[in-house]
């Protein structure tokens, strides 16, 4: 039998990792696991991994690496001591040749001994954080995925991966602004601070109410939209490379790992030149 969303909210980790190994929860992850790191997906061949771990690195704020598989080994032991990589995702998207070819609970077949798979951070780390402190997240408290929007803003490449910085929004009251950046900026991990506050065309979104990925989301007269980087930046990444296949999370459907949310897991990171709208986020 499906296991819902609101009996999960207060499981266990044990008993969320097995509604999502044996296919009983297959929907979004946000607010689930909480205290704990939840991590994007990326898993591709190991002749294309050496330039995604440096495009990672390039680009630290929308891709924090939280864990990277030996190759062939789908069991993501720095993550936590029982996470299998084939299983343990509420739903993939396959990529082939950069077409979005399916999207599966279960990626058991698909396994070769030449596949890399890598994590992620996910804002839905720091959620947890904000929701502590009082602020409310409309998209948590209706059970629906954060609205997601390619943005114009360029990442820095690396071989075959480029494109534009994928960004997360939440509507945040006027009056807690500072007070939830700097709650984010705590978890470096899961984004950090914002990328950009205020007008959304200053960023390339035209229409707030039309997203690329996840539900559309009100904003209130006494809010703001934020915006903080956002995992499906190296899906886009992928993608645009067009490789042979490449399989990810479905945004917003995330890994849940055994590390604790403010832990201090070892993420490669890189001075990178540092877009005005970064340093509009990290300033405000």
């Amino acid at each position: 039998m499906p296991v819902t969303y609101e009996t999960l909210l207060n499981s266990d980790l044990p008993s969320l990792r097995k509604a999502v190994r044996f296919g009983k929860y297959t929907a979004h992850t946000a607010g689930l696991g909480r205290g704990l790191l939840q991590a994007n997906l990326a898993i591709l061949s190991k002749s294309y991994a050496l330039d995604f771990m440096r495009y990672c690195q390039r680009n630290p704020k929308p891709c924090p690496l939280t864990g990277v598989s030996d190759t062939g080994n789908p069991l993501m032991f720095t993550l936590g001591h029982d996470i299998d990589i084939r299983t343990d995702v509420p739903a993939y998207n396959i990529y082939r040749n950069g077409l979005l070819d399916d999207t599966v609970s279960d990626i058991s077949d698909l396994w070769t001994d030449d596949l890399v798979a890598f994590a992620l951070g996910c804002s839905f780390t720091f959620e947890h954080a904000i929701q502590q402190a009082g602020i409310p997240l409309w998209h948590i408290d209706n059970n629906k995925t954060v609205p997601m929007f390619r943005s114009n803003i360029d990442t820095v490449p690396a071989g075959p991966f480029s494109g534009k910085m994928v960004v997360s929004m939440r509507a945040i009251q006027q009056s807690r602004l500072a007070e939830v950046v700097n709650v984010s900026r705590r978890y470096p991990l899961a984004h950090g601070a914002p990328i950009h506050i205020g007008d959304p065309a200053e960023i390339g979104i035209m229409d707030i109410g039309h997203t690329d990925w996840g539900d559309p989301a009100p904003v209130g007269d006494d809010q703001v939209p934020v915006f903080w980087a956002c995992g499906v930046t190296p899906q886009v990444a992928l993608e645009a490379a067009g490789l042979p296949l490449c399989i990810t999370h479905k945004p917003g459907y995330m890994l849940i790992t055994d590390i604790a949310e403010d832990a201090e897991v070892p993420v490669i990171s890189a001075h990178t030149p540092t877009h005005d709208h970064n340093q509009q986020g990290e300033k405000s």
